[in-house]
């Protein structure tokens, strides 16, 4: 995690290609990173030109390989079926999440699959409702955005991505803001609809929970009792039925509450309704 809020940092200030080199190294020490992938991925096509979000990620790919070159050339096979594997079942009894479930449905791929399609459902919805919509929605941003030439006519029409200050260029400087509560509350979405979480993954997401609950509608004292009950199931030991119930429902609170938020501006060189000013 703190490489993770180290390649954050490095975004916030537009280093993007520095920001995926540290964001691979952290995928390298444990996969919950992944995460983080998603919103990490359209924050780059609305700040960066495809040819720059193809050798980004080609720069934390060859990352990967060059730290798993003795595994890579050893036990090739073992290395890549055993690093990656994303199948793994966890053991129902530490569960801190979904402990009320039985254990039978729990460890079936059936509920795998059922929580995996959630999670890929709340995504999509956060980024066509809510991190795309200034731009008229995931599909249609997307639609432009990998198209240059109907990108170049979208800058110079009434679409609502402006032309930045180099004519030229279809990258964007993104608010630091818009960066954070993107790639927080797409972890978040990736936190609730997880399986299984051990009493260590806590750490994935509990710097993070301040930021997000003051994100939300609520009023103060919602958002401290959200977060006293949060701490609370977390420091059940073992989990309960009961303890692990509590917890999903605090999250799916929360989850409203940032869908219920108003969606952020993503762009600093204009302002919704006003007019573009050159930096």
């Amino acid at each position: 995690m703190m490489l993770l809020y180290a390649s954050l940092a490095a975004l916030l200030y537009q280093r993007w290609h520095l920001g995926l080199i540290i964001f691979s190294g952290a995928v390298s020490i444990k996969m919950n990173v992944l995460l983080y992938a998603p919103p990490l991925l359209l924050l780059m096509l609305k700040a960066m030109s495809i040819s720059g979000v193809i050798s980004a990620l080609a720069g934390a790919a060859l990352l990967q390989i060059l730290l798993g070159m003795p595994f890579i050339m050893s036990h090739p096979f073992a290395y890549i079926s055993r690093a990656f594997n994303l199948g793994r079942v966890f053991i129902h009894f530490w569960s801190v999440n979904f402990k009320f479930v039985p254990e039978p449905i729990f460890v079936s791929k059936a509920f795998a699959i059922s929580l995996l399609i959630a999670h890929l459902g709340l995504l999509t919805a956060f980024a066509h409702y809510r991190w795309c919509m200034h731009e008229g929605g995931l599909f249609k941003f997307l639609y432009f955005r990998l198209d240059p030439l109907k990108l170049k006519f979208a800058l110079t029409s009434s679409f609502p991505l402006k032309k930045s200050s180099n004519s030229h260029s279809s990258t964007r400087v993104l608010r630091k803001e818009y960066i954070v509560t993107t790639m927080f509350v797409g972890n978040f979405i990736g936190i609730v609809c997880a399986r299984s979480l051990h009493y260590q993954f806590y750490s994935w997401y509990f710097h993070s929970l301040p930021y997000l609950l003051w994100k939300t509608p609520f009023p103060t004292v919602l958002r401290v009792m959200l977060f006293i009950g949060v701490e609370f199931c977390w420091n059940v030991f073992p989990s309960s039925m009961y303890s692990s119930a509590m917890l999903l429902f605090l999250h799916l609170v929360i989850l409203v509450g940032l869908w219920s938020a108003p969606p952020e501006y993503p762009y600093v060189d204009d302002k919704p309704s006003t007019e573009n000013k050159d930096k």
